[in-house]
């Protein structure tokens, strides 16, 4: 449930822009798993799936990626001319990867962010509610290495200006980091200590959301004091809406 950051950009997917198949490929599709079961951590399905054939150079992979992330930062339109040319690679390699432009930004801009590990089954749930969103005791802001707070703002930008690309993104990415925290609230149902018609997806929703409020709504910065302190109330109530 980490949060974080980038600049401004218009997202070719779909738009027509690109050439090739890259322009309308489908976005792929996940499922993100039941509220009522416990979650695996495939359940958002990978957003560039493997084809019969030759196997794949994941060294032009990696160039292919670090050249759209370029263009992403670099507040620039997405297309597949820009791609091949930071990238080094043909066109042909680039199609051959992904299904669509779509898919190959959502790639893009999940790098440097990570499916958490699951929580021990006897980790404090309260506490977990907290490192969630980096209020614990060893972080303050949401963030992760090498992710910062500029590179979401521009992630917002972009999904906010794409459906396809926004659906894309969640189905194949954020669905997944989902997952622990998910799973930890089902364990707490089951141990009996959050109540049991608990809708585990609405909290973290309800959760996540205060934190994106404050980045995305009111402008704030994720480690300014006040803004911790509103999300840790913010958490506060939700938590007494929980236990049993």
């Amino acid at each position: 449930m980490t949060l974080v950051t980038a600049a401004g950009v218009t997202a070719a997917a779909g738009s027509g822009s690109s050439a090739g198949p890259m322009a309308s490929g489908p976005a792929v599709a996940a499922d993100a798993g039941a509220a009522s079961r416990p979650i695996t951590a495939d359940a958002g399905a990978a957003a560039v799936r493997r084809r019969p054939g030759r196997p794949r150079d994941e060294d032009i992979d990696g160039q292919i990626v670090a050249a759209t992330l370029a263009v992403i930062d670099a507040g620039e339109e997405v297309t597949v001319s820009r791609v091949v040319a930071r990238s080094g690679v043909s066109r042909a390699a680039l199609y051959r990867r992904w299904p669509s432009l779509t898919t190959l930004i959502a790639t893009a801009l999940d790098v440097g962010r990570e499916v958490p590990p699951e929580y021990p089954a006897d980790a404090d749930l309260h506490e977990i509610l907290l490192t969630g969103l980096g209020l614990g005791a060893d972080a303050v802001a949401p963030s992760a290495p090498g992710y910062s707070e500029e590179r979401f703002r521009q992630r917002i930008r972009l999904v906010m200006s794409d459906r396809a690309l926004q659906k894309a993104y969640w189905e194949s990415h954020v669905s997944r980091r989902r997952v622990p925290l998910q799973n930890a609230l089902l364990a707490g149902i089951a141990r009996g200590e959050l109540r049991d018609d608990l809708d585990v997806e609405a909290c973290f929703d309800a959760i996540a959301g205060a934190a994106y409020y404050q980045l995305v709504v009111r402008g704030d910065r994720i480690s300014d004091p006040a803004v911790v302190a509103r999300l840790r109330a913010a958490i506060q109530v939700i938590w007494r809406g929980m236990v049993a």
